[in-house]
């Protein structure tokens, strides 16, 4: 079977969410269908990009979510948009390969110019172009933004970067990146957050980048970035000039929201891998599950994971208001993520020895899940800044 339908047409104001929503569900489960475990265990054994996976997820529209009609899209919002990421990932699937092509939307739909929409929203839309590369981490800084030493330097006809990223992901399939470099010396500013400019930079047109990728646990496709003497237009700079950091914050609070759903599917799909297991596998004459040592870890796991989807909905809904979310989008992030590697023990544990056979695909996805307690933010960090912003306490670090 291969799967061509498109996303339901929407119309803002006259869309039932719930239904849409279940529509997005079906077709992302239709399309997921095509590509069951055994795909999956093939890509992550060979270490490649799924790209008849994203081929066949582009031609539904899917990809094309959070841009707007006008320009292709199917103007939908964020929480809509997680519907198909945490669709992926509870079918079996790994969402990590497409979903910045999501959550990099909302720094160029809230500050980029209508030139750059216009240039670059419909080839998104349609899959014609890819934006799936955030060069934002270094190095020397970390998850300390305000740290990073990349520069662009201001010339006659545009900018000139300088600098490394590290952990940069999906580069190799990215038409377009967004960057964050400095424009001015973090000394001269008022704020650490002064001085940094956002880019929205086109690789095809742009020399002077080497991208060189980084083995990890997880077939993630993660690079280090340099940039040497990288020539950039002026049309480049989205919004003003020593303000990126605002605009990546927008960016930041979509992205946590998003992988909070997509744990949420990995957790849903192993507590259904766990609980069907447990049901069917027979020890000393009975069912595993009929004891309460199973069976309690893995009632427990469906409850956090139950629990960290209201979060994650009360982020969405604040996000997709307009509201401030940072507080939401980062508790969802962290239950969700807890959550997750809670659920994915408690399936390898239920497994027992075949939970380490690639052929139960548990192992796969207890490694991929398994990096958003790291990424894009570690939970310490979420902690601080709850402690700090949400709590009032002294700043911790």
């Amino acid at each position: 079977m291969t799967t061509t339908a498109a996303a339901p047409s929407t119309t803002a104001g006259s869309v039932d969410r719930s239904e849409l929503r279940r529509d997005l569900r079906q077709l992302t489960d239709a399309v997921c269908a095509d590509h069951p475990d055994p795909y999956w265990r093939e890509v992550d054994e060979a270490r490649r990009y799924p790209q008849e996976f994203v081929d066949a997820l582009t031609r539904t529209g899917l990809l094309g979510a959070l841009v707007p009609e006008e320009y292709g899209g199917l103007g939908l919002g964020l929480g809509d948009a997680s519907v198909v990421l945490e669709a992926i990932n509870a079918n079996g699937g790994n969402a990590g390969p497409v979903h910045a092509q999501l959550y990099t939307m909302a720094s160029v739909l809230r500050h980029g110019s209508e030139e750059q929409k216009r240039r670059y929203l419909p080839g998104i839309a349609t899959g014609e172009i890819r934006l799936q590369a955030f060069g934002v981490t270094e190095p020397t800084a970390g998850t300390d933004t305000t740290s990073i030493r990349s520069t662009a330097t201001r010339t006659d006809d545009g900018y000139v970067v300088n600098g490394q990223k590290v952990f940069i992901s999906r580069v190799q399939h990215s038409d377009l990146m967004l960057l964050l470099a400095r424009t001015a010396r973090r000394e001269d500013g008022r704020r650490p957050s002064d001085g940094m400019s956002l880019f929205l930079i086109d690789l095809r047109e742009t020399s002077g980048v080497d991208v060189r990728p980084i083995r990890t646990m997880v077939n993630h496709e993660t690079n280090e970035v340099y940039f040497d003497n990288a020539r950039i237009p002026a049309d480049s700079l989205i919004g003003e000039e020593g303000k990126g950091f605002r605009y990546v914050l927008d960016g930041m609070n979509a992205e946590r929201i998003l992988i909070a759903s997509e744990c949420i599917g990995d957790g849903r799909w192993f507590v259904g891998r766990a609980s069907r297991y447990a049901s069917e596998r027979q020890v000393f004459g009975r069912p595993i599950g009929q004891n309460q040592g199973v069976q309690f870890p893995i009632a427990q796991a469906h409850v956090h994971i139950e629990a960290a989807d209201l979060m994650r909905w009360r982020a969405a809904d604040l996000f997709d208001s307009g509201l401030p979310c940072g507080a939401e989008a980062n508790m969802a992030k962290l239950l969700a993520s807890n959550a997750s590697w809670e659920a994915g023990d408690v399936a390898l544990q239920t497994h027992g020895g075949y939970g380490m056979a690639a052929e139960y695909d548990i192992e796969r996805k207890f490694r991929e899940t398994r990096l958003y307690r790291i990424a894009p933010i570690s939970s310490n960090l979420i902690l601080s800044y709850v402690g700090e912003h949400v709590l009032g306490m002294p700043r911790s670090f």
